[in-house]
């Protein structure tokens, strides 16, 4: 027999937390679009810093007259720096539907925009994986 509730103890009546994807999906959605994977975790100020940091970055990259490498398995260094630029799938998907990224190798700035490039996808991996650990539950909210 459980013990009768006191008079002057309130019942819990706080809203269930909403449900949040998985960390598989967090990250997914962090790979596809900057700052979503914190967006469905409930950081949207985090998540519009990072859009807003990482999509920067990018854009600096191509105004610089950075290259979009191609994913060549045969030249090691050109294959990941193609990984790490997919690794910001969107601002990668439009600048290449859109026929930016051919890199101007005379430009003094082109090896700035290559860096820029490179760096934003490498910095929406970390994110990505910050993103994770809060679906996890690893990192407090």
């Amino acid at each position: 027999m459980t013990a009768p509730a006191r008079s002057g103890a309130r019942a819990d009546r706080s809203p269930a937390a909403p449900a949040r994807p998985g960390p598989a999906a967090t990250v997914v959605a962090a790979w596809l679009v900057p700052g979503a994977g914190h967006v469905l975790q409930g950081q949207s100020r985090k998540a519009a810093v990072f859009a807003v940091t990482l999509v920067a970055m990018f854009v600096l990259g191509l105004a610089f007259g950075g290259r979009l490498f191609a994913l060549q398995p045969g030249d090691p260094l050109v294959f990941l720096a193609a990984l790490a630029e997919w690794a910001v799938l969107a601002p990668r998907g439009v600048a290449m539907l859109a026929g930016a990224g051919r890199g101007d190798v005379v430009a003094i700035t082109y090896e700035y925009g290559n860096a820029f490039l490179i760096a934003s996808g490498l910095l929406n991996m970390l994110v990505a994986l910050d993103a994770r650990d809060l679906a996890s539950g690893r990192k407090a909210r």
